[in-house]
């Protein structure tokens, strides 16, 4: 792991730069804190409360959808289905992980930490992409949201879906997903913490009733697929997680600067995975009594004609509050990243600005499309290419860097530390942007298809490994950016925060 600063302080903003919060904002019910990093003194989490954050952000049945994918697209057989899900989880939140570590150095969220690294001006380019890339996650989890409760409610009373009932089931789902990412980190926790208990119960319900009703010959009797497709589905379940890669420092900014980063990587890897491998695996054996299920365009409403209606419906239930709980984790970062991008609200008022998105776009989804899963696997094979070039350069700048100047962060003007040439650190600049062209050429969907799609990198499903590797080697390899100096050890001065000796 980069190695810490030997003082470990960071620098907070003083009174002449951004003022901070009167209230401490992650132990009060609604989170007042925007983008100023967070004291020392306030940091008491722990890290073993990634696990819950982490557990909550893959509760959703479209996993169930992917992983019926894999036999019926990718032609997989069950154990190479094993394997890509246990690979996609290791792959993606690992770097997920990783890349959280930058929270807890500078306390700060992740697109904020990400103008120390693109130059002021610079870090809008990427966070306005990661901005409505977020748009496109939203919509999915909250389409998913509204057909989960449309399938209970045909399941309880026979009501069957029009359109003015998907208008109410999506203005109440985003609705309480406005709600709950609004109130912050503290109502996320506990909300994550209770999601995971009650579904991992329900979870093994269904799978015990899979384990007595599925056709076991069918399952293991399905030939082998090719490596290739099975690369390309590592691709396909990695692509979730790696939409989270920018949010990993939003949920560990609280945690001190002791932590241990292994546990931060090996909670995060352990929480996704804990979901991610039975459900895509539950997924994989529904698929072989129901063929049509990744084809549906609705997504949920097949759970209700395979399980009987006293497991479904709590499942659908506690599995409505675990997609809740994911769109209320991305409102949650995207806040933030607005934020970034000059909206000067606060952070509770600028997740409504992805609110109303979601429910223009979850509309139309609903309504006008005509294939949800064609439409979803395009999403997220365009949002890790979307993602990846991000990554990249900030993996290898935290590699390099051993703190954050707070006051820089927050100082937008010619004096902030962090605006070097024009407000832009070209070099990241650069990586970024030849990584994000790279990455499109080796990608194909339904729509769309770059000149290098039929290559090996191509076939494979690859294009968003191509973006991360080319814009962190380019990056490594360029100059470096000028980095202001650190404070020295045990420096007096307004804003110096000395790194406490709390445990986690």
């Amino acid at each position: 792991m980069p190695a810490e600063p030997a003082d470990g302080a960071i620098r907070t903003p003083n009174a002449t730069s951004a003022p901070t919060p009167a209230e401490p904002s992650a132990e009060t019910s609604v989170e007042t804190r925007g983008l100023e990093p967070v004291p020392e003194g306030e940091r008491t989490g722990r890290v073993r409360e990634l696990v819950p954050t982490w557990v909550a952000a893959n509760i959703s049945v479209l996993l169930l959808t992917m992983g019926a994918g894999l036999v019926i697209f990718n032609k997989l057989n069950i154990w190479q289905v094993l394997v890509v899900a246990i690979a996609a989880p290791v792959v993606s939140y690992g770097l997920v992980g990783l890349i959280s570590i930058a929270g807890k150095r500078g306390g700060a969220p992740g697109m904020a930490l990400s103008r120390a690294v693109f130059g002021q001006r610079g870090n809008l380019f990427p966070g306005a992409l990661i901005w409505v890339a977020r748009w496109g996650w939203e919509t999915i989890n909250a389409v998913s949201g509204a057909f989960a409760m449309l399938t209970v409610l045909d399941l309880l009373f026979g009501v069957r879906k029009n359109t003015a009932l998907i208008v109410v089931t999506l203005v109440l789902f985003v609705g309480c997903t406005f709600l709950v990412s609004g109130l912050g980190i503290s109502a996320l926790r506990v909300c994550s913490t209770w999601s995971t208990y009650l579904f991992g119960a329900f979870s093994v319900l269904v799978l015990g009733y899979l384990v007595v009703e599925s056709d076991w010959s069918a399952v293991f009797d399905k030939p082998a697929g090719s490596t290739a497709m099975m690369i390309a589905g590592i691709g396909t379940i990695a692509a979730g997680g790696i939409s989270w890669v920018p949010s990993g420092p939003d949920f560990t900014r609280y945690l001190p600067r002791t932590a241990s980063a292994k546990g931060m990587v090996g909670a995060t890897i352990g929480g996704a995975a804990v979901v991610v491998i039975p459900m895509v695996l539950m997924g994989a054996v529904m698929a072989v009594g129901t063929p049509d299920l990744a084809t549906a365009q609705d997504p949920v409403s097949f759970i209700g004609n395979l399980l009987p209606a006293w497991i479904a419906v709590p499942y659908l239930l506690i599995a409505l509050v675990g997609m809740l709980l994911i769109n209320s984790m991305s409102m949650y970062s995207a806040g933030f990243t607005a934020q970034t991008l000059g909206i000067k609200v606060p952070r509770a008022a600028a997740v409504s600005v992805n609110a109303v998105i979601s429910l223009v776009f979850g509309f139309l989804l609903m309504v006008v499309a005509t294939s949800f899963f064609g439409s979803f696997i395009s999403f997220l094979t365009l949002l890790a290419v979307a993602f990846s070039a991000w990554i990249g350069v900030f993996g290898v700048d935290m590699l390099r860097r051993t703190s954050y100047d707070g006051a820089a962060l927050l100082d937008t003007t010619r004096t902030s530390a962090y605006w070097y040439r024009g407000g832009y650190a070209w070099q990241a600049m650069t990586a970024w942007g030849l990584a994000l062209v790279v990455g499109l050429l080796f990608t194909k969907v339904d729509w769309f298809g770059g000149p290098l799609a039929g290559t090996w990198i191509g076939r494979n499903g690859l294009g968003w490994a191509a973006g991360i590797v080319t814009s962190g080697l380019l990056y490594a390899v360029l100059p470096r950016t000028a980095a202001p100096a650190a404070p020295a050890a045990g420096a007096e001065e307004p804003g110096l925060v000395a790194a406490g000796s709390l445990s986690n």
